[in-house]
């Protein structure tokens, strides 16, 4: 059986999780308080994060390198496109989200409200909280800015970039963090995400001491 270590707030799992379920690969969830850093799993990743992904005799870590790995060896359906020029696109958006987006936004607010909490830091940063409010603002533009001239993220078909970009939403959508009435398009998008039977398993996401908001797991919104 497939294992997948993870955190039901990483979005780094979530895009994993994401390219596992679109390609039908049936994965078993370990939930990974790896911040505790057990000494089992600091033996599966040495470098301490989730995702870690073990199919077989193999263990992978880290959520790009396993996406591509997947993309690889499963390649039906595709989530990279054919050609350089349009792989590049697929991979700079994806390191978008997964870096920049993830600084400015995901660890200013997810990182405050949320982990803090659950790892017993203390009260959240006021000051990155709302740095975090103010940049998703810029991103989500953006995100607008690029989806009135593409059918996806990085292109005209669904990709990983659009998984990586859904991944960072659904966390702080998870904790009502955005702001869906800024634009029309990146809600039409989202919604269009979250109805694939791929995100089935991310809307049934429960973490104790956050339930979830009423409109999480609404297609409709």
């Amino acid at each position: 059986m497939n294992r997948l270590y993870h955190y039901p707030l990483s979005p780094f799992s979530r895009k994993v999780r994401l390219s596992l379920a679109e390609k039908r690969i049936e994965v078993e969830l370990v939930e990974e308080r790896y911040w505790e850093k057990d000494a089992d799993f600091l033996r599966r990743n040495p470098a301490g994060k989730v995702p870690v992904l073990k199919m077989g005799d193999r263990t992978m870590a880290d959520s790009t390198a396993i996406c591509e790995y997947l993309e690889e060896a499963h390649p039906t359906p595709p989530l990279l496109p054919t050609g350089p020029d349009s792989r590049y696109e697929v991979r700079r958006m994806v390191a978008w989200f997964d870096d920049k987006f993830n600084d400015e936004v995901t660890t200013k607010l997810m990182g405050e409200r949320v982990f803090r909490k659950v790892m017993g830091t203390g009260y959240p940063d006021s000051a990155n909280v709302k740095a975090g409010s103010r940049a998703i603002k810029y991103h989500l533009d953006y995100m607008h800015w690029l989806l009135d001239q593409r059918r996806w993220l990085a292109g005209n078909e669904l990709s990983l970039a659009d998984f990586a970009a859904a991944a960072h939403l659904s966390c702080l959508d998870y904790v009502s963090d955005v702001d869906w009435n800024r634009s029309e398009i990146v809600k039409d998008w989202y919604a269009k995400i979250k109805s694939r039977p791929a995100f089935r398993s991310i809307l049934a996401d429960q973490i104790s001491g956050f339930p979830q908001p009423a409109h999480y797991s609404d297609l409709d919104f």
